[in-house]
């Protein structure tokens, strides 16, 4: 059988076209309504038109990614009831327009965070990375965070200290950009104060009113999404550890175990990242893969070096500290299981995530961090040989 192999797409904005990713050997799109505020319902109609735009080009929308969690909703304040309807009323449009899998996440704040995103790779191609030492000098001297000396020991604090003190007033510049960048597929960030503004609500939440509001937000949600033949899948946070006093709750396989068990059905998943889980050295992507393989429902594939103090760079997709290899053997495994059980996601989705960015791809205007064309085509090639390879090996 062999997974179902997508792409990530940005809508009519993106500067890669669904024509190019055609070519790619993609045949199902991963993609989402941008346009439409956080918090707004998605109507049929809008859904529809960008799937007959998809279809009109031979290929399939697969997977929605995402239908952002308003900021009220995490904090559970003011209209956030009105959002958790909305919500669902959306979850319930995109299963009526046979689009069966949402991936979502949780994450306070930011969707994700690097502090360097042109990072020269050793084949010259562009990559990004994250350095706890960079990431402490934003927090410390930059951002000022009150009572952000408390979370560093003191060889930390030091050590960012001497980075911030090298920095020129571009380099600040260029730190600030890098950390505030918004969502994908937004073009947008904070400025610094709404920043600041954004981080206090949650100082009061902490991490057990964020996970308690998490499990609450799920309960609701799932009885909709089962209704609608919709299988969710939440995103594990990225970087998997906490961040600016912000509390992270889908980062370990405690979280996920806490998560699947606070609602027990096949709709209530996971989106297996080997880049967001394995950027944690504390993170086994096979164990995790393993012991949660029937409640995955969509994969994200990419891989990193990374060590124990908290630093990681994106590899190329079959190099790295995540045994890929091992990864994809246990996800086959586990779609054979499915087809023999008679379950109906035995789809899989995959899609290669995140990309250098290499020399056909430098020209090219408005390309997120990680999105580029041939960097992507690239590690689907590669992922798509090693699941071909694993298949006929194994008989699957």
């Amino acid at each position: 059988m062999g997974f179902e192999h997508t792409w990530r797409w940005f809508g009519p904005k993106d500067p890669i076209s669904l024509k190019e990713i055609k070519q790619t050997g993609a045949t199902g799109i991963v993609t989402a309504l941008h346009h439409i505020k956080s918090g707004d319902v998605w109507t049929v109609e809008e859904i529809i038109k960008r799937k007959i735009m998809i279809q009109e080009e031979g290929l399939t929308w697969s997977v929605v990614e995402s239908v952002p969690v308003h900021e009220n909703i995490k904090k559970r304040k003011d209209d956030y009831q009105l959002l958790i309807k909305n919500y669902k009323e959306t979850i319930k449009n995109i299963g009526k327009c046979g689009i069966d899998t949402i991936c979502y996440n949780f994450m306070p704040v930011l969707d994700w965070s690097r502090t360097d995103l042109n990072v020269v790779f050793r084949d010259g191609s562009i990559t990004t990375k994250f350095e706890s030492t960079v990431f402490a000098a934003f927090d410390l001297f930059i951002l000022k965070r009150e009572n952000a000396e408390k979370e560093y020991s003191a060889e930390k604090y030091m050590r960012a200290k001497r980075y911030y003190d090298k920095l020129d007033e571009n380099g600040i510049k260029k730190l600030i950009d890098t950390v505030l960048l918004g969502l994908p597929g937004s073009l947008e960030a904070f400025t610094m104060n709404q920043f600041k503004n954004a981080l206090i609500d949650y100082d009061k939440i902490g991490d057990a009113g964020l996970r308690n509001n998490l499990y609450l937000f799920i309960k609701e949600i799932i009885p909709a999404a089962e209704e609608s033949g919709v299988f969710m899948a939440i995103h594990p946070d990225d970087p998997p550890f906490p961040l600016l006093g912000l509390p992270r709750v889908v980062s370990t396989k405690k979280d996920i175990e806490q998560i699947l068990n606070t609602v027990k059905s096949n709709n209530n998943g996971i989106t297996l990242c080997t880049g967001s889980l394995g950027a944690g050295y504390y993170n086994d992507c096979v164990e995790i893969a393993e012991r949660f393989a029937d409640r995955i429902n969509f994969v994200h594939l990419r891989n990193v070096m990374r060590n124990e103090d908290g630093d990681f760079l994106e590899e190329n997709h079959l190099e790295g500290d995540v045994d890929m290899y091992s990864v994809i053997k246990v996800l086959l495994i586990e779609q054979k299981r499915r087809m023999e059980h008679g379950r109906n996601n035995y789809r899989m989705p995959m899609r290669p995530d995140h990309g250098h960015l290499m020399i056909p791809d430098l020209n090219r205007e408005g390309i997120y961090p990680g999105y580029s064309l041939f960097g992507r085509m690239r590690g689907l090639a590669e992922l798509r040989g090693l699941e071909l390879g694993i298949t006929r090996s194994l008989k699957l």
